[in-house]
Parts: C-alpha cells; sequence; structure tokens
C-alpha cells in the first residue's frame, strides 16, 4: 500500500485523461517521441490511459496481465515510477528489475517492435542511475542497452526517445571512466553524444526530456564550461506544453534544476 501511495502522480490528472476517442486523436503527438502504434485492442488502450494520467501503479499491474502485448506501457510506467516518485532505492530497483525481466520477455517475442528494444534499454539505464552507472557497466548493462537502442534504431530510424538513450549513454560513460577509457572500452564520444541530442530535438522539438538530457549530458561531458548553455536548454524544457503525466513530471523536473 505504500508503494502504491509513493507512485501518486503529485498533479491534477483531468487535463491528461483521454477517455473515449479523444486518446487516438492525441495519440501521435503523446507518442512523437517513441513512435508507439495504436494499441488495437481496448485493454491495452486503457492500460495507456492509466499511464498517460499518471496512474503509474495501474499501468505496470494492468500492462503486466497482458504480457509481451503490455509490457510496453508497464515498463515505461515502471521506469517514470522509478525516476520521478519512487523515493526509496531499494523499491524503485526492484521495480526496474521487474521490468527488465519482461523487457527481455518482449524482445525475445517482439524482436520487430522498435520500442520493446528502446524499453529494454530505458529501464536498465534507469536501473544503472539508481544502483550507479559504474557497478551497472561491470555488470556488462553498458552493452546491452547500446545494442538494444542500436536495434531500436535499425527498426525505427525516427525513434527520438532512442536518440536521447544514446546521447546520454555516450555522456554518462565519458563522465564516469574518463575519455579515453570510455572510448577504447564502450565506444564513448562526445561528438556522437551531442549529435544523437540534436537528432533527437529535430525529430521531436517540443520534447522537454530531450532539452533536459541534452542539458546533463553536456554538464557531464564539459562541466561548467557549457554551462550557459545548459540553462539555456532547461529554460527551452521547463516551457514545453506537457501532454500528459510523464511530459508534466519531465517539465516540473526541468524547473526544478533551474531554481
Amino acid at each position: 500500500m505504500a508503494a502504491a501511495k509513493s507512485l501518486r502522480f503529485p498533479y491534477e490528472q483531468k487535463p491528461y485523461s483521454y477517455d473515449g476517442d479523444s486518446l487516438k486523436k492525441a495519440w501521435d503527438r503523446l507518442h512523437a517521441g517513441d513512435r508507439e502504434p495504436y494499441p488495437g485492442t481496448a485493454p491495452l488502450q486503457q492500460v495507456w490511459r492509466a499511464f498517460h494520467r499518471g496512474d503509474f501503479s495501474d499501468a505496470i499491474s494492468q500492462g503486466s496481465k497482458l504480457g509481451v502485448q503490455g509490457a510496453a506501457a508497464a515498463n515505461k510506467a515502471a521506469a517514470v515510477a522509478a525516476t520521478y516518485l519512487e523515493e526509496d532505492d531499494g523499491r524503485a530497483i526492484r521495480m526496474l528489475q521487474e521490468a527488465a525481466k519482461r523487457a527481455d520477455e518482449a524482445a525475445r517475442k517482439l524482436p520487430d517492435h522498435a520500442n520493446s528494444w528502446y524499453l529494454q534499454a530505458f529501464v536498465l539505464g534507469r536501473y544503472a542511475q539508481r544502483v550507479s552507472v559504474i557497478k551497472a557497466l561491470a555488470e556488462g548493462i553498458g552493452g546491452k542497452v547500446h545494442d538494444a537502442l542500436e536495434r531500436c534504431l535499425e527498426l525505427e530510424p525516427k525513434h527520438a526517445d532512442a536518440h536521447i538513450a544514446l546521447g546520454l549513454y555516450h555522456a554518462e560513460i565519458i563522465d564516469k571512466v574518463g575519455a579515453f577509457a570510455g572510448r577504447l572500452t564502450y565506444g564513448a564520444d562526445a561528438a556522437k553524444s551531442v549529435k544523437y541530442f540534436e537528432q533527437a530535438i529535430k525529430l521531436n522539438p517540443g520534447s522537454a526530456i530531450a532539452y533536459m538530457e541534452y542539458a546533463n549530458g553536456l554538464l557531464m561531458l564539459h562541466g561548467d564550461k557549457q554551462k550557459a548553455k545548459a540553462v539555456e536548454l532547461y529554460k527551452k524544457a521547463a516551457a514545453c506544453k506537457p501532454a500528459d503525466a510523464m511530459e508534466r513530471l519531465d517539465v516540473e523536473q526541468a524547473r526544478a534544476e533551474l531554481d
């Protein structure tokens, strides 16, 4: 009960409730970043409605019951909730580990579904941030994240969120192990990081998370030398108009960074 309460979306849900036909009408905007196909069944539509309005616990539980078909919604909900709402490290890590198991199964059974690969990388990336990137690299997670994102982009080159994740992948490795070791061991490259972030913004210019992670990436790569540009990127993120609960949390995080 405490875990479910801790995952409660702290803002008004009504603007992000997509009942009836409104979900389909808003779908392209809601999924401009991940290009998830519109769900063909009513139960899966309900799971995505729960995700978009911020009922993340419901999206995880109901999506999980639908097996691999519901894994994308369940895993995205788990990653967002673990990042923004779950303060307890142990619960967040368990949530992400469960999501990683669902993601592995989805990638095996739906190998041509781009988001199965993206969300495998996404939940592992959030797990790495919780346990420490260094520990995650030692567990071999870095290569798995990179390969999953590359596979996602092979299937869907316009997947803006995968471009964001790859930009962050390169930046975080360089930040943690250094430019030389990062390049030698993991193929990490600062110029590639920037290129991925720029492409993400080009593909989805209304994405708060694209601007915010680009700012974070620049600070990891260059520190205070890029502080002015990072601030400008945070301002752009804070000015984005959120279309759902996840985007609202992104925007509020950007505002908090500015404060």
